[in-house]
């Protein structure tokens, strides 16, 4: 009789040395990065690098013992298992160091805030349980900007190279948009990272030099910038973007609809394409309902608010791109314009921007393939012995990408609804749970009401609010069944 005891042992177990391997790298790195608040810190004169050179210290050897303890399991590649495992747990394991400095620093922040407030940097939320941003050290500052700057490039990498082959959401559509080397999913990424990377520079030294010439300062400058790039939304002011006015606004609704768009479409574009950006449907989707929405917030605000038209433009068009781009930044507090613009601003984080951007939420080409879907089954109603095939960007959508789009949205509105009643069983009312829900999910940053509104923050909630709302943008960033599969048994199992 053969002894199948071996070969169960074998299908239950993972190797976890490479995922422990590419981690512990990217947290040294990570720490690495500390290197900046430190000197920004000196040259401020606060007295605070020695903050910042501990944190460094102890997320680079960290990671570097994480990585040389794990460097025996190395391989060419990531099986899918361990792909899923590597995707989840660093988002993961970035906010637990990038807190450090939170813990150690000036902000004197609980446990509780200092995770928060790291993972919605990574994750690019923009949410934040800090007040008096005003008066900060500029080291923690610029580090909050870094946090956010590296989950915008973290992210891209991630919807570039990970999620389609993980057949995530339907992300699987763009599994050719790209680089085509399937089965090598390390390799592939750093291709990926580093043609994106440029990109990713270059508009972050544009954006800071626009904003320089508009009036901000170099530091200023320096940091929205990589806010406004990563889609983030952390400002230095507890005003948020409500700190600088005019042109300033122009600018930075463009770079945040610039940074929304799917970045491998300006890699085509550099590389001899001139139409990359144009014939892509969601490209043209996304432009086309910021468009629609500006005007309808521009005759609300004529109507309603009394602002005048270069005042309504600019404030219609600013927080329209912020919000549905995911940025979150906040120029007024438009809790005061009424409920049908307080509405407005609900449903449009829950759009998004384009797939592999820095953009989040539900992401425009997910409702084009569902209005796609929608369309072919009433033709099929219509004339039941036709054959209608859903098509997107002229192609035909397999039935698996429909099935993967379809469970994704049925996750976010569950995966909504739960959350919002986590946060009310911990005392919160009915909009803040609601609202609060949907910006973590959605890592949109603010939310609605007076507490989490634009002119509030996440400070007063209580602790397990603000863990379920950690959770949340966690589960949002990696698009919900990234983190959920991890939990299932077959996953597991070879």
């Amino acid at each position: 009789m053969l002894d199948t005891a071996p070969v169960a042992r074998q299908r239950c177990t993972m190797d976890l040395r490479p995922v422990g391997y590419v981690i512990g790298l990217l947290v040294a790195f990570l720490g690495a990065a500390m290197i900046v608040p430190l000197l920004v810190d000196l040259a401020e004169g606060r007295g605070h690098w020695p903050v910042f050179f501990q944190s460094m210290v102890i997320t680079v050897v960290g990671g570097m013992a994480m990585a040389l303890a794990c460097a025996s399991g190395v391989r060419e590649g990531l099986t899918i298992q361990q792909t899923f495992l590597l995707t989840s747990s660093v988002w993961l394991a970035l906010p637990l160091f990038g807190a450090i400095p939170f813990v150690l620093g000036a902000t004197e922040a609980r446990t509780v805030d200092a995770i928060f407030e790291a993972m919605s940097g990574l994750t690019t939320t923009g949410s934040t349980v800090f007040t008096g941003l005003d008066t900060l050290p500029k080291g923690l500052l610029i580090w909050r900007a870094i946090l956010q700057w590296l989950g915008g490039i973290g992210i891209i990498v991630v919807a570039m190279v990970f999620l389609p082959e993980l057949r995530v959401g339907g992300m699987q559509i763009f599994k050719s948009e790209a680089f085509d080397t399937l089965g090598k999913i390390l390799p592939r990424a750093g291709q990926i990272a580093t043609q994106i990377s440029g990109l990713y520079v270059a508009f972050t030294l544009i954006c800071a030099l626009v904003y320089l010439y508009f009036g901000m300062s170099l530091f200023d400058a320096t940091s929205h910038a990589m806010t406004t790039i990563a889609t983030g939304g952390f400002a230095n002011y507890d005003a948020s973007f409500g700190a600088f006015k005019g042109p300033l606004e122009y600018a930075a609704a463009l770079f945040m609809m610039l940074a929304a768009l799917p970045f491998v479409r300006y890699v085509q574009l550099i590389n001899g394409n001139p139409t990359a950006l144009h014939r892509d449907p969601q490209v043209r989707a996304f432009v086309a309902v910021i468009a629609v929405l500006t005007l309808v917030l521009i005759v609300v605000l004529e109507e309603g608010v009394h602002l005048g038209v270069e005042e309504s433009l600019r404030e219609a068009v600013f927080n329209v791109t912020s919000i549905i781009s995911g940025t979150g930044y906040a120029s007024v507090d438009y809790m005061q314009w009424g409920s049908f613009a307080v509405a407005l601003f609900f449903f449009i984080g829950l759009i998004g921007g384009c797939a592999g951007s820095t953009a989040c939420s539900i992401k425009v080409f997910r409702y084009q393939l569902l209005f796609a879907s929608v369309r072919a089954q009433l033709r099929r109603i219509r004339s039941p012995s036709g054959i209608f095939t859903p098509r997107y960007d002229g192609r035909p959508v397999g039935e698996d990408v429909l099935a993967s789009v379809m469970s994704f949205f049925m996750f976010f509105v569950v995966t909504l609804g739960l959350v919002a009643v986590a946060l009310s069983m911990t005392g919160l009312d009915f909009v803040t749970s609601v609202s609060g829900a949907s910006a973590a999910l959605a890592n949109i940053g603010p939310g609605l009401g007076d507490i989490i509104g634009p002119a509030g923050n996440f400070a007063t909630l209580n602790d397990p609010a603000k863990w379920i709302l950690t959770l949340a943008m966690l589960l949002g960033r990696l698009e919900l069944m990234v983190v959920y599969v991890i939990f299932t048994v077959n996953f597991w199992r070879a």
